[in-house]
Parts: C-alpha cells; structure tokens; sequence
C-alpha cells in the first residue's frame, strides 16, 4: 500500500474531510491559482482539481461551462501542471486530479503520471476508464506513487468492490446518486449510507462522498450517514462567473458544516 494522505488528514483533523473542487485554468491560468488558494485558505482540507476536457461525460452543465472557459482561455495541459506546481508549493493537503482517459492516453501514460509525481499529485480518478481496461494505468500510476482513485455506487456489485478494494488507493469516490454532477438539490441520507456500509465490507481506505453537494444540510446528512468526506464543485464554480467574492465565505460556510468527531458523536448519541 502506498503511504496514503486522505487516512493521515482524517486522523489529523479529526472530522471527516471538505474536499472542494476547481478546473484547472477556470477562467484563466492566473485567476485559477488565486481561485484554489480561497478554497486552501478557507477549509479546504483536500482537493480535488479537474483537468478541462471538451467533452466530459460525468459532468454536468455547470463544470462543463468551467471546463469551456478553461479551454477558451487558451489553457493548455502544461498549463495544468503549471498551476499544480504552483500549488503543492503553497499547501501539503492532498490534492487529486479528476481526468478524463483521453487526456491521460494524448499526454502519454507514464509521462502523465511522471508528471503528476513531479508536480506533488497525491491522487488521479480516471472518470470514463472502467476497471476493466484500468490495468496498465493503475500499475504505471503505483510506479510512481500515485494513488489510483475509483468510482463506487449504490448499483456496484460485491464482486465489483471486491476487485476494485483489491487495487484502489487513496480513498473511494462514493457517487450520491446515479447521474452526471451538480444537477439535483436531493440527497438521499438512506441510500449513501447502505452504499457507505457496503463499501466498508471490503476497504479500509477513507470513502469520500461528491455528485450534487450543495448546501450546508446535505454534507451534514452525508457525514452523518458515515462519510470520510465530501467533495463540493458546481456549488463552487458555479460562482466563477457571477461573483468570485462569494467563494471565501461559501467555501467557509460549507466546511463549518462538518463537525469534529466529537461533536458529531454527540448528536447522534
């Protein structure tokens, strides 16, 4: 097992982690870093970072508008690690990147993740690349210690845990609902925590929650329902175009949502 981030800021922190999400170079390179040091400077206790991609299946309108204004930027994917670089110098949260596999295969596996490895990357979650056809990537992102990150539902099976504990790191991407992100308001505390429950048969590696987390009151009921984390992103880039003074105190006011271990234990009792 490769040293793992996520389990060490959990243990640190105490309270499961706020983990927001920013496409790289949105709206452009400049802004994007001054953008990701709001989130570290109010809450942040990991992060998720997205390269842009034209045409990413699992996002909705919202992130698919920030990975437009990326691209019209003129941002390139050199520009991305660019930004990461920057990054990892101001911060050692974990930081991981959600990847289309077109982008991975353009740039090369092992230069992709050779340069992930350079730029302090702890974590890549290869969106569309289904276990199936994960092999190559997942041995090459190990090789240079990057912890292969994968997707895991309500609708995955046993046998399909099993095979993905067996080569997963750093932590589970645990989807809330079935869709593509940002595009409903519900969540549906029952049925994240049977997928939680279910998930932790198999994996001790932190389960981080994303897919339509927007308010204060939803990561409460995802921490509740036994979550290591929440990720937030179209609530987030939603405020790019529209007011960028908006994110300190809304990235502030999502993150105090999460209690202290302590805390939450209390409530429940």
């Amino acid at each position: 097992m490769l040293p793992n981030p996520y389990a060490e800021a959990l243990k640190k922190n105490g309270k499961a982690l706020f983990v927001p999400f920013a496409v790289l170079g949105d709206p452009n390179k400049k802004q994007s870093i001054h953008i990701i040091q709001t989130l570290i400077e109010n809450g942040a206790d990991a992060l998720e970072l997205g390269l842009p991609f034209s045409d990413p299946p699992a996002d909705g309108p919202v992130i698919q508008a920030a990975d437009v204004r990326a691209l019209q930027s003129g941002i390139k994917i050199d520009d991305c690690f660019d930004i990461l670089e920057e990054v990892r110098s101001r911060t050692d949260i974990p930081i991981g990147l959600l990847v289309y596999y077109n982008l991975v295969l353009q740039r090369g596996i092992e230069k992709f993740y050779e340069d992930c490895s350079r730029v302090g990357v702890n974590s890549v979650l290869i969106a569309d690349l289904p276990l199936e056809h994960a092999t190559e990537a997942v041995r090459i992102a190990k090789e240079y210690k990057i912890a292969p990150v994968f997707l895991v539902s309500e609708v995955t099976t046993e046998e399909r845990l099993k095979r993905i504990a067996d080569i997963a790191e750093g932590y589970l991407y645990v989807v809330s609902y079935l869709g593509v992100t940002g595009v409903t308001d519900a969540v549906m505390e029952d049925k994240i925590r049977v997928t939680i429950q279910h998930a932790r048969k198999y994996t001790t590696l932190p389960l981080i929650v994303g897919f339509g987390i927007n308010t204060s009151e939803q990561i409460k009921a995802i921490v509740r329902a036994g979550a290591d984390g929440v990720i937030v992103a179209s609530r987030i880039a939603r405020e790019i175009p529209e007011n960028l003074k908006a994110i300190p105190a809304l990235c502030a006011e999502l993150a105090s949502a999460i209690p202290h271990i302590a805390e939450y234990e209390s409530t429940v009792k």
